[in-house]
């Protein structure tokens, strides 16, 4: 049967204190609208709808730039969580199968609880998620027995006895599309903040005869991130996760408390990551490869046997094919490096493709950008590029051709060729300690002023 989603992400987050909307704020180096899209989209869905309020354009950029096939509907007022489901029926009510319902503040419900949902659906009309927290404080409270889901009573609601139960609502539930909307329209306003609460079409559903039921997640799932503190506390358990998945699956963390990643960063078995290395978005690193201490990666492809670091920087278009080597305080930007290249350290290569085996000198630079535009630098196979190269991009240097350390080059240098563009060196006899004399005759001057 097939599954759409409902994402809510219309809140402010006023207690972020931020004019950003809450569910772009960042865990892992991506929006929390995408982590919370990350589960739902494992199940394949038919469409996906975003309900957008503050920050809608935005939010609505987000949701698209993690999934294309993402729509996005406008809560133009706050009027609850269940008016804001009511938002998606005219794109959802006549789809078939069922809706979950997910929230863009909480990131780390998993893809195997939202298959447990769906299959639950097969024996209840509407199926809740809740958790049994260890502080229930002002969450809906889940009256059932055992699988069947009676009632959700909002805290506000809640007499004392019912406060007393610590099975919680997460918030996510599942029904047909048919029923969800249909329910959702008979869900009234009165209550203590007049609003349309999602919750109250349990209620409604057994009511009318529908049966509702519950299945239960480990209360860390639920997590909702309402303040800066809890956005901390939340990259912290997101890291501690990726930490462990990335051991299990054979990756060494030299030191697994100081590497940090992003929600799509992929790592091949043994592979070997040193200490203080950071994951920005888009990293895919194969298997056997050595990232070693104080790297930072970002929107970068590492082969089987490279190895990069201590002290790199590899942004975004960074391509390494096997056993290439980067080493200490070298910058990679939108460039390819072919089998076996080494560029040793105190390099920048920006918009450049190496052809393989070549050596790539330290302190070269490929000067890409003339102020308005880029330029692309190629360096073909087996070539030698000298210490201190400037390369005045566009430029190609050909196979197995060689530059002077030094040089300043500018126009293409042909294969097998040595290119050498410095300037004449011109010594003075005697000058040196002649201008030293002036100059700290002039400093004494100074002081004694």
């Amino acid at each position: 049967m097939s599954v759409s989603l409902i994402v809510l992400a219309a809140g402010m987050g006023s207690r972020m204190n931020s004019e950003v909307p809450k569910v772009l704020h960042k865990i892992g180096a991506a929006p929390l609208l995408h982590h919370a899209m990350a589960a739902g989209i494992a199940l394949d869905p038919a469409r996906i709808v975003v309900v957008a309020g503050h920050g809608a354009e935005a939010v609505a950029k987000a949701a698209r730039d993690y999934e294309a096939s993402a729509e996005t509907v406008l809560q133009a007022q706050q009027l609850g969580t269940g008016h804001a489901v009511a938002q998606a029926a005219p794109l959802l009510e006549t789809m078939p199968g069922d809706v979950i319902v997910l929230y863009g503040d909480t990131p780390f419900i998993t893809a195997a609880t939202l298959e447990r949902i769906i299959e639950a659906r097969s024996r209840h009309s509407v199926v809740v998620l809740g958790f049994d927290a260890a502080d229930p404080g002002r969450y809906g409270r889940l009256i059932a027995q055992g699988e069947s889901l009676e009632r959700i009573v909002e805290f506000k609601e809640a007499t004392d006895e019912e406060r007393a139960i610590s099975l919680c609502n997460s918030g996510v539930v599942c029904a047909s599309a048919k029923d969800l909307f249909a329910l959702v329209a008979k869900v009234g306003n009165e209550n203590a903040s007049g609003e349309y609460y999602l919750t109250d079409i349990v209620a409604i559903a057994r009511a009318s005869g529908l049966s509702a039921g519950v299945v239960y997640c480990d209360e860390a799932e639920t997590l909702g991130i309402n303040t800066r503190a809890e956005l901390a506390a939340a990259e912290t358990a997101f890291q501690t996760r990726m930490r462990a998945e990335a051991m299990e699956n054979g990756v060494t963390l030299i030191a697994p408390e100081t590497a940090f990643f992003a929600l799509d960063t992929v790592i091949g078995r043994d592979t070997v990551i040193g200490p203080n290395v950071i994951f920005g978005p888009r990293v895919t690193i194969e298997s056997g490869a050595e990232i070693k201490g104080f790297c930072h990666l970002e929107g970068c492809h590492i082969s089987r046997g490279a190895s990069v670091g201590p002290f790199a920087r590899l942004r975004p278009g960074t391509e390494l094919a096997e056993d290439v080597h980067v080493g200490n305080f070298v910058e990679i930007k939108n460039s390819i490096l072919d089998e076996g290249v080494k560029v040793g350290h105190l390099t920048y290569l920006g918009d450049t493709q190496v052809g393989e085996f070549s050596n790539i000198g330290a302190g070269t630079v490929t000067c890409n950008y003339d102020g308005v535009m880029k330029h692309r630098t190629v360096i073909g196979k087996k070539a030698f590029i000298g210490s201190a190269t400037m390369l005045i991009a566009p430029l190609t240097i050909g196979d197995g051709a060689l530059t002077g350390s030094g040089s300043v080059i500018t126009q293409d240098v042909p294969a097998d060729a040595i290119a050498i563009g410095r300037a004449k060196q011109v010594n003075r006899p005697g000058l040196a300690s002649v201008l030293f004399a002036k100059l700290r005759a002039a400093k004494a001057a100074k002081k004694g002023q």
